[in-house]
C-alpha cells in the first residue's frame, strides 16, 4: 500500500544549516499494516511523513501509494489517498462549526458540492453511530461547537474525520503527544478500533516506546534519516523498552539521547 524507494531530503542546501534529514530511505507497507515509528530527535520521522504527504518534494527517490507513483503529485492532490492527524489537537477541525458539521465536511471532502440541505437525517444517525466508537459521549453533543471540546475530544474527532472515507493510508504524527496520559490512552484505543475495523494501512509516529510496542503489528526505529530496526509479529509483542534501547545502542553505536521518550 505504501512503497518508499531510496528517498533523500536535504534542507538548507549550501548553507551552514544544511541538514540531510532522509538518507536513501526505503520502506514498504503491506495493506493493513499498522506500523509504529520511533526514534530520537532529528531521526527523520516527521520528515518521512511529510514526504509521503507531499508537504515538500523529495530530492531523489520515489513514493508509491497503492502502486500509484505520487512522487511529483502536489500535496492537495495526494490528499485524496491520505488521512492525517497532527500532534496539535487544534489542527484538523473547524472550531466554530458543530461536531456534525465537521463530520459532514470530512465526508464530502473531494466531492462536488451542490445547493441542497446540509446534513440528512440518515447522515446524523450514521455520525452518531461512528461517534460511539470513540467512547467519549460525543454522540450526544453533535450540535456542540467543536471549539468547546477538550483537546482529547478534538483529537479523537479529528481521527474520526481522517478515517471517514477510509483512506489508502493513515498518517498519525504523534497524535497523542499533547494529551494527558488518560486521554491519550482513550484516543489510542479508539485508533486501534478504527484501524482494525476498517483494515487501514497506518503509519504512527510516537514518542512513547511502550505505546510503540503495544500498538500495531510492526515497529520501526529510525536514526539519522534511515531505518535501523524493523520488527513485527511475535517478536514485536515480546519486546520491552530495555530491548529497544539496547537495539538503538547496538545499531547507532551510542546511547538513546531523548529524555522525553525514555521517561514515557
Amino acid at each position: 500500500m505504501l512503497r518508499i524507494e531510496h528517498i533523500w531530503k536535504t534542507f538548507n542546501v549550501g548553507t551552514v544549516n544544511e541538514k540531510t534529514a532522509l538518507k536513501d530511505l526505503s520502506l514498504e507497507l503491506r495493506e493493513g499494516d499498522f506500523v509504529t515509528v520511533i526514534g530520537g530527535n532529528g531521526a527523520g520521522k516527521s520528515t518521512m511523513l511529510n514526504a509521503v504527504a507531499g508537504v515538500w518534494p523529495v530530492d531523489e527517490g520515489k513514493i508509491f501509494i497503492d502502486n500509484i507513483d505520487v512522487t511529483r503529485l502536489p500535496e492537495h492532490k495526494r490528499a485524496a489517498y491520505l488521512g492525517r492527524v497532527f500532534q496539535d489537537p487544534m489542527t484538523g477541525t473547524a472550531a466554530n462549526m458543530q461536531i456534525q458539521e465537521n463530520l459532514a465536511l470530512a465526508l464530502r471532502r473531494g466531492n462536488f458540492r451542490f445547493l441542497k440541505s446540509g446534513i440528512t437525517r440518515a447522515e446524523r444517525e450514521d455520525y452518531k453511530e461512528k461517534l460511539k466508537v470513540l467512547d467519549l459521549g460525543l454522540e450526544d453533543r453533535m450540535t456542540s461547537k467543536v471549539g468547546l471540546l477538550s483537546g482529547g475530544q478534538r483529537q479523537a474527532l479529528t481521527l474520526l474525520m481522517a478515517t471517514l472515507k477510509k483512506p489508502k493510508l493513515l498518517l498519525l504524527d504523534e497524535h497523542t503527544a499533547a494529551l494527558d496520559p488518560k486521554t491519550a490512552a482513550k484516543v489510542l484505543d479508539a485508533t486501534e478500533r478504527i484501524v482494525g475495523r476498517d483494515h487501514l494501512t497506518t503509519l504512527m509516529i510516537t514518542h512513547n516506546m511502550k505505546d510503540a510496542i503495544v500498538h500495531g503489528n510492526r515497529l520501526i526505529m529510525m536514526y539519522e534519516g534511515n531505518v535501523i530496526y524493523d520488527v513485527s509479529g511475535e517478536e514485536k509483542k515480546k519486546l520491552k523498552v530495555a530491548d529497544l534501547l539496547a537495539k538503538f545502542e547496538q545499531a547507532s553505536g551510542g546511547e538513546f539521547a531523548n529524555d522525553r521518550m525514555i521517561l514515557n
